[in-house]
């Protein structure tokens, strides 16, 4: 099989990215120690709680599920890009989730630091 050089030039850009991708996955990821925590819920808080319980979810949101999602879209955007596609959707779908991932930041930055009230 005989493979052009503009096809090889496309296949290696497309192994890059997706390795840049998922290198890029494993560094952000988060270590909580030697040890998994299980049942554990947010510093001061318990499960119980509602601000812990919405916190929770919040770290969830922000921390694992947009980032992924944004990491799925630029892989998107790529394989797109590879079939003569339109890629700016995807782009702006990987955007918006990690929008959404700052804000859900933001959110958890007010729980944890909002209990003082404001002076």
């Amino acid at each position: 099989m005989k493979v052009k050089v503009d096809e090889a030039w496309k296949r290696a850009f497309a192994v890059f990215a997706i390795s840049f991708v998922l290198a890029g996955q494993i560094v952000w990821a988060q270590s909580l120690g030697p040890q998994p925590q299980f049942n554990v819920a947010v510093q001061g808080q318990t499960g119980a709680q509602p601000e812990g319980a919405f916190l929770n979810f919040i770290n969830w949101i922000g921390n694992v599920i947009a980032p992924v999602g944004a990491g799925g879209a630029v892989v998107g955007a790529v394989v797109s890009w590879l079939h003569g596609r339109g890629v700016g959707r995807w782009l702006a779908a990987a955007a918006g989730l990690l929008a959404v991932s700052g804000i859900t930041r933001l959110i958890e930055f007010w729980i944890t630091n909002g209990t003082g009230g404001v002076t």
